[in-house]
């Protein structure tokens, strides 16, 4: 008996990316430059919401190109301890933590 083969179609499979970049990021920085225009409606605030969103957008764009989910494994890696000390069993408690 040989095994079946299911094929992975590529279009369910991507990750979300927003023009380009990493969708929460790009959508963040968009609504924060956005509030920064219209509440400051200055011509200077325009300017500075302009190049943070491009400058953000640049930036998300070229995250994605080297690995579109480099956001979710950076945080990821930001809540790995320092130090997972050695136990024998679940069970045991360890009382010196090491920092």
């Amino acid at each position: 008996m040989t095994l079946r083969a299911t094929p992975i179609h590529r279009a369910g499979n991507r990750p979300h990316l927003f023009l380009g970049g990493d969708r929460e990021g790009v959508m963040f920085t968009g609504v924060l430059a956005f509030a920064l225009v219209f509440a400051a409606q200055d011509w200077l605030a325009t300017g500075f919401g302009c190049a943070l969103w491009l400058t953000a957008l640049t930036l998300f764009r070229r995250m994605a190109q080297a690995d579109p989910l480099l956001r979710t494994v950076y945080l990821h890696h930001r809540r790995y301890a320092v130090y997972y000390p050695a136990r024998s069993t679940p069970f045991r408690l360890n009382r010196t933590v090491r920092r």
